[in-house]
């Protein structure tokens, strides 16, 4: 193949014969004159390529240095002591709990009982001895400590716990409904709402939005508006008295107890 006589089809001799006369720029007499050295660098690369890939397997295959580090590494085996340690005798000892509170004197609170004969009764102790004495539901001595002042309730500071109102609810178990359901409310509506005259004379149109509570008992209360129709502030009232003329709803429950719930409503005033 690499021979350069008549019989390689690429050799020199061949090559100047054939394009004698010719142009030799040609591509194919390049491709000829170079094909021999082309060959040898591929081959050459190929065998280069391959003694490069035998040698990184032999790298790889014979080059361990984690195990060789692991097998050089000596591990501690030293025992832990795992005994508690020894308290110290001069160490002072933990304080005392505090005293319980002091028992006040009080007098257990005995019922009147009216006799026939009023005279027969025990006279009353005086007053200086039933403004001194604390009255409750036991007769107890006191601790001897009755100079100590009882704390009252720290709100207001006169000891009289106050009635927390009851919570208004926004989104409940058991949501309000109006006697009948959504459909019935608006036959209601539009059977009882009344179109205000000048609203109508003036073509005002336009959705009233109201917020109102539902009682435990199903009645309407605070009936507000939350946003009115432009320019029209009858149609507001209008709004107003048709809610607060509907009957008593089904109460809205949370955890099955009958609780206030907040409801929205938009009603809407259309001229036909």
């Amino acid at each position: 193949m690499f021979a350069n006589n008549w019989y390689n089809v690429v050799a020199d001799v061949r090559n100047e014969l054939v394009f004698q006369g010719r142009n030799k720029s040609y591509g194919a007499y390049q491709l000829r004159k170079e094909y021999n050295r082309t060959l040898a660098i591929i081959v050459l690369s190929m065998v280069g390529a391959a003694l490069l890939a035998l040698g990184i397997k032999y790298f790889i295959d014979n080059y361990h240095p984690a195990e060789d580090e692991l097998a050089n590494t000596k591990i501690d085996i030293t025992q832990i002591d795992l005994t508690p340690p020894q308290l110290d005798k001069n160490e002072p000892p933990p304080p005392p709990p505090p005293p319980p509170p002091p028992v006040m004197e009080t007098i257990k609170f005995v019922p009147p009982v009216i006799k026939e004969d009023a005279n027969e009764e025990e006279p009353p102790p005086p007053q200086e001895k039933v403004s001194e004495t604390n009255v409750g539901t036991q007769t107890q001595e006191g601790s001897g400590d009755e100079n100590l002042q009882v704390p009252t309730d720290e709100g207001t500071g006169t000891g009289v716990i106050e009635e927390k109102a009851p919570e208004i609810f926004t989104v409940v178990q058991e949501m309000p409904e109006f006697p009948g359901g959504m459909v019935e409310m608006m036959k209601f509506i539009q059977k009882n709402i009344q179109y205000p005259a000048s609203a109508r004379e003036a073509g005002i149109s336009g959705k009233c939005f109201l917020r109102f509570v539902v009682n435990e008992d199903g009645k309407i209360s605070n009936v507000e508006i939350l946003k009115g129709v432009p320019g029209c502030p009858e149609c507001d009232k209008e709004a107003i008295r048709v809610v607060k003329s509907m009957p008593a709803w089904k109460p809205g429950k949370q955890n099955g107890k009958e609780v206030k719930v907040y409801f929205q409503l938009p009603i809407n005033f259309v001229i036909k």
